[in-house]
């Protein structure tokens, strides 16, 4: 459920996103779960609630075509087009949607959402708001690809069934620390976080990295597979904050990538 919800925050944001960088008046989408379809869960200008909770099967109409096909797919006036199924006519008529584009959103060659982007009137989508849909996209891949990394390809734990929720109780420890008002209390909670980070026994090859907290709590968020709208939610912070605090943390470790801090932060004893 967790993971279900901060997908849809970033699909939110990526529509957000788009619509501002374009000016559409209607962007929407929807992401793939354990089906070969998806459901469009997201809406950002819409009048009616005709489109919303819509599932879109693979072929079926633009989405379907652009879920089976892989790639970004259009028409200038989606009533009279003939290179799609009708299936969806009536929702899309409800919201007087003429011009449409629909853009996949791929992470390991798996189509996991598609985001749209549509006129009320029958114009041809131009190249700039073509190329601002797949940035939208891209950037919500990967959002998609570094959760999906975070969970698979960490270090092995040592033995024992418990240890994703050693980590998982670390990572709430760290949100709760600096809320505490109580300084000894606070340093209590701290020392528990610090025990915590070398509880793996795993021998580190790297030197200590002198984290500031708040960087240790952005990297313990990163970890759980947050992204960075969810991190700052969790700890009280602006997204912009958060990606400052994760660009610092990322130079101490010497790391290019949201993923490579964690492993390298583990591999330092900074986490758990």
């Amino acid at each position: 459920m967790r993971e279900h919800v901060e997908s849809s925050v970033e699909l939110r944001g990526a529509l957000l996103r788009l619509r501002r960088a374009t000016g559409l008046p209607v962007v929407f989408g929807g992401l793939t779960h354990e089906t070969r379809g998806l459901r469009i869960g997201e809406l950002n200008g819409a009048v009616t609630p005709a489109l919303r909770g819509l599932a879109i099967s693979a072929g079926s109409g633009l989405g379907g075509k652009c879920l089976a096909l892989g790639r970004p797919c259009a028409v200038t006036d989606y009533p009279s087009a003939r290179h799609i199924t009708h299936e969806y006519d009536g929702p899309v008529s409800a919201e007087g949607l003429r011009s449409v584009i629909a853009v996949p959103v791929v992470v390991r060659r798996k189509v996991r959402g598609v985001l749209y982007g549509a006129l009320r009137d029958a114009l041809p989508v131009g190249e700039r708001v073509f190329d601002a849909a797949v940035a939208a996209a891209r950037d919500l891949e990967q959002a998609l690809a570094v959760r999906d990394e975070v969970r698979e390809v960490l270090a092995p734990p040592p033995p024992g069934p418990s240890w994703e929720e050693v980590r998982q109780a670390y990572g709430e420890l760290r949100e709760l620390a600096p809320k505490v008002t109580d300084p000894e209390l606070r340093e209590r909670l701290l020392a528990v976080c610090g025990r915590l980070e070398t509880a793996s026994g795993a021998p580190s090859d790297l030197p200590g990295p002198a984290l500031t907290p708040r960087e240790t709590d952005v990297l313990a968020a990163v970890a759980s597979g947050a992204t960075n709208a969810t991190a700052a939610a969790r700890l009280g912070l602006r997204p912009e904050t958060v990606k400052g605090y994760l660009r610092s943390a990322m130079r101490k470790l010497g790391a290019h990538t949201r993923l490579e801090a964690v492993v390298a932060a583990r591999r330092a004893g900074v986490l758990p």
